[in-house]
């Protein structure tokens, strides 16, 4: 453990210490670890036990508390207890009426569709293979995503980058692990939580419509993926 990680672990251990008073004109009824989980939640797309472990045991210990906060704020909890990971969405109002939103709902890009696509088949195949643990190259998801390049694309180079970036922006989200190679990672279970397969579908099916073109046909991956129930 690094010092820095060190010091910062025992400044939280002598802030929960403190009980729920944090600060002066503190009126909050929560206590350190329960606002540090709470925040964490509403910071990061999802947490794990695995990314955020001393969180995810406050989420799991506090979680109808924790889950009532979000409320709050319009946003409903979902835990996957199984996975150990939990994430935020936006609540859903019943009839017609909205509620506000705090978050930014940026629909994916073409190729980060395509770099979900693949994460996702490959840890259900990996997992169901018998494997506690799934990864992946990175030169593996630029060559799935230009599989799918349109018989008229004519820009490698810009298809290539846009490839890159997509995996780049995957692995920023937390659904790629970084693994002690630059070019290696290691698939997130999250994936499967955070991305259902109807979710999959409809995604790739927009992005079929947009490019106005099959899968292609060597490439049967998807449908083994969608032929599967979640």
């Amino acid at each position: 453990m690094s010092v820095e990680i060190e010091a910062e672990v025992e400044y939280a251990d002598e802030l929960e210490s403190q009980g729920v008073s944090l600060f002066e004109g503190d009126e909050g009824g929560l206590e350190y670890a329960q606002r540090h989980a709470l925040v964490t939640l509403l910071k990061q797309r999802f947490i794990s036990a695995r990314t955020h472990p001393r969180d995810w045991r406050v989420l799991v210990e506090h979680e109808r508390l924790l889950r009532s906060r979000l409320n709050e704020l319009f946003l409903d909890l979902q835990v996957d207890r199984v996975r150990e990971v939990a994430w935020k969405r936006q609540a859903v109002a019943e009839g017609s009426a909205r509620f506000p939103t705090m978050l930014y709902d940026a629909a994916w890009s073409r190729e980060e569709t395509l770099v979900l696509v693949h994460l996702r088949d490959r840890l259900r195949s990996g997992l169901a293979g018998g494997d506690t643990r799934v990864f992946i190259d990175r030169e593996d998801l630029v060559g799935y995503v230009a599989s799918f390049r349109p018989r008229h694309a004519t820009d490698v180079a810009g298809d290539e980058k846009r490839a890159r970036n997509a995996v780049a922006s995957i692995a920023k989200a937390g659904l790629l692990i970084a693994t002690s190679t630059e070019e290696r990672f290691e698939v997130s279970e999250a994936v499967e939580s955070l991305i259902p397969l109807e979710l999959l579908q409809e995604l790739l099916e927009a992005l079929q419509a947009a490019n106005a073109t099959d899968v292609p046909p060597e490439s049967d991956e998807p449908a083994d993926l969608f032929d599967e129930e979640s």
